[in-house]
């Protein structure tokens, strides 16, 4: 998997801050920027996230290229609908001789292995027999899931908020599991103070909402909003 951010916002803590002051402040929007110190972002965005008031981060956004990834993961990347997605067309690109994303649990497995990549390969086979008689857009319908794919993917802060919240969570599915924490680190890269308590909810509420699922990192969300068992 090779996850990059490709882009930003310029300055985004600078931004979300200066959307936030107009919410707090009389200055006007023009001057939004003027006077306003270090200090000052780094009390307003503290209070952004403490309070959850995620409004102002709407005016930033982030573009990642994502690389070495499954269409399994894409289908899920992409219910996150409030973002921006581009993607490698299996249309418009010949797979005739595709990656595929093998699983660590088949992975580990010797026999499955082996099951799994003759499989991928009958699957490569009858792929490439279709295409001498029928186009890509029709021969891909034998394309499996674990086809290797690329996707540039943009985000506004919030979004990722939420994103980082459902998908950093150890329930999440492996592979989009580890392309959330992958994000996660690159925007914390550029703001840190933004992104410092973007994550599942036991790593920034101290409480799970995962019910009977829950992996036990944290204690349960009671109806009432509070961990069960916490004070």
């Amino acid at each position: 998997m090779f996850v990059k951010l490709l882009n930003h916002t310029p300055d985004p803590e600078r931004t979300v801050a200066a959307a936030a002051r107009l919410c707090y402040s009389p200055v006007g929007a023009a001057d939004l920027f003027t006077g306003l110190s270090d200090k000052e972002v780094a009390r307003l965005l503290a209070h952004l996230v403490e309070s959850g008031h995620e409004s102002p981060t709407e005016h930033v956004t982030f573009t990642f290229a994502i690389e070495g990834v499954s269409r399994a993961l894409t289908h899920q990347l992409v219910r996150h609908r409030i973002a921006s997605y581009s993607q490698q067309s299996q249309r418009y690109v010949r797979e005739e001789s595709f990656d595929y994303i093998t699983p660590p649990s088949v992975a580990a497995d010797p026999a499955l292995k082996e099951r799994f990549t003759a499989t991928m390969a009958a699957v490569q086979s009858a792929y490439n027999e279709l295409l001498k008689s029928v186009p890509p857009e029709d021969a891909r319908y034998v394309l499996p899931n674990a086809c290797e794919t690329k996707i540039v993917a943009t985000f506004n802060a919030r979004s990722l908020y939420n994103f980082f919240k459902l998908r950093c969570c150890r329930r999440a599915q492996w592979e989009i599991r580890a392309l959330a924490c992958a994000m996660r680190e690159e925007v914390r890269r550029v703001a840190p103070r933004l992104f410092a308590l973007a994550g599942p909810s036991c790593e920034t509420e101290g409480v799970c909402h995962e019910g009977r699922f829950s992996c036990g990192r944290a204690p349960l969300a009671s109806h009432s909003g509070k961990g069960q068992g916490v004070e």
